[in-house]
């Protein structure tokens, strides 16, 4: 167990030297790396202060709290635990007393293990961890929705038919350029617009737009038309992105909160073809031969995301950001509870088999999946990091 652990500790001292020395060869825009950077940063603190204050909480001893490998670079003692950094940031721990199976603890300590603990308050420290991402991602898209905002709905082109008689748009004089403010006198986002027209077929409803520094509010009623097979109401307007709406506190959160869901979800599916024979077979093909990659389709390591972070603000796309780092958030946290050793996922099987066939499992009998899966995974990301370098993914912003 201690050698494999110094081994995954040497893997990922090289695998962060290697990412360092990709980061140095990422144009434009170095302050986007940079946050990326600090952003893997803050998500390794706060996945392990999970584990660590949920451990505190239950009396669980905590004997070290160190962010990042290799050699210590500062420490300090407090209590029983020691605080510090180590030379290499490319992950971080806690050493919670027990849950080495070759250690044997101090007698004295044994009330206050890891598997002296109950297993229900096991589960909760080995959650915590992955439950800081998903708060992580929440707390960064309601901060958007609420200080950003989201799109209004602005006017590219009007048509000048709807199911072969005039728009309904063209007869009340809506125009190019409009701006739609509101319907019915409520403030509305470029979404619900489309989602409130598309349902709204024969009701008479009130469009506020901005026009010239002025707003008019416009009667209107959508016609039912048949659209890819469903009939919808439409006013005959083609729509783009227009200024932003910031949402109140209240909408912001909840707005956050259903973005979380759906990446969520997104994630698990990407995880799914990511993982996938094809997937990885995709992977393959691309490290030997010259097979492009695809912004839409492949998936992208530490330094492509540091890339797509230097990309998003060389263009000025900042709100990029905040949903390439919630999905990365969600994306890490969904992939550390899969039930794989030596996951947080992987220990909680073991806790949830523990209480149902009440046995305590021997985990040194794990030690060869465990092995796999790290092999598994530094293959795979060291991987992606190789075509990162060698062939980026494309500046989806040009």
């Amino acid at each position: 167990m201690i050698r494999l652990l110094a081994a995954i500790g040497a893997a990922l001292s090289i695998f962060a030297l290697l990412v360092a020395a990709a980061v140095l060869l990422l144009p434009p825009a170095p302050e986007g790396v940079v946050i990326f950077v600090l952003v893997i940063l803050m998500v390794i603190f706060f996945h392990e202060l999970g584990h660590f204050a949920t451990a505190k909480w239950f009396g669980i001893k905590v004997e070290e709290f160190f962010i990042g490998f290799g050699p210590r670079v500062w420490s300090f003692r407090r209590g029983e635990t020691e605080y510090g950094l180590k030379a290499i940031p490319a992950g971080g721990y806690v050493r919670i007393a027990g849950m080495n199976p070759y250690e044997e603890p101090a007698p004295e300590d044994l009330p206050r293990t890891f598997h002296a603990a109950k297993p229900w308050k096991r589960a909760v420290v080995l959650v915590a961890g992955s439950v800081t991402h998903f708060i992580l991602a929440f707390l960064l898209l309601s901060v958007f929705f609420g200080a950003v905002g989201v799109p209004r709905a602005r006017v590219d082109r009007v048509q000048l038919l709807v199911s072969g008689d005039r728009s309904p748009a063209s007869e009340a004089g809506i125009r190019a350029g409009d701006e739609i403010r509101a319907v019915d006198g409520r403030p509305v986002t470029w979404e619900e617009f489309l989602a409130i027209t598309r349902g709204g077929a024969g009701r008479q409803m009130t469009v506020t737009v901005a026009r010239e520094g002025t707003e008019l509010d416009i009667p209107v009623t959508p016609r039912a038309a048949e659209v890819d097979g469903e009939r919808v109401g439409r006013l005959g307007i083609i729509v783009g992105e227009g200024s932003r709406l910031r949402l109140g506190p209240l909408a912001a959160v909840g707005r956050g909160a259903g973005q979380v869901g759906e990446i969520s979800v997104g994630s698990v599916r990407a995880m799914g073809q990511i993982f996938s024979p094809s997937g990885v077979g995709r992977i393959v093909d691309q490290l030997f031969s010259d097979q492009p990659r695809q912004v839409d389709r492949d998936a992208a390591g530490v330094v492509g995301a540091a890339r797509l972070s230097g990309q998003a603000v060389a263009a000025g796309a900042w709100e990029v950001l905040f949903f390439l780092f919630a999905g990365f958030n969600i994306f890490v946290g969904i992939l550390n509870l899969l039930p794989l050793p030596p996951l947080d996922g992987g220990h909680l099987a073991v806790v949830a088999i523990e209480k149902i066939t009440r046995r305590r499992v021997d985990v040194r009998k794990l030690m060869p999946l465990t092995a796999a899966v790290v092999a598994f995974l530094l293959l795979f990301f060291v991987s992606l990091l190789y075509l990162d370098v060698v062939r980026p993914i494309p500046d989806p912003f040009r």
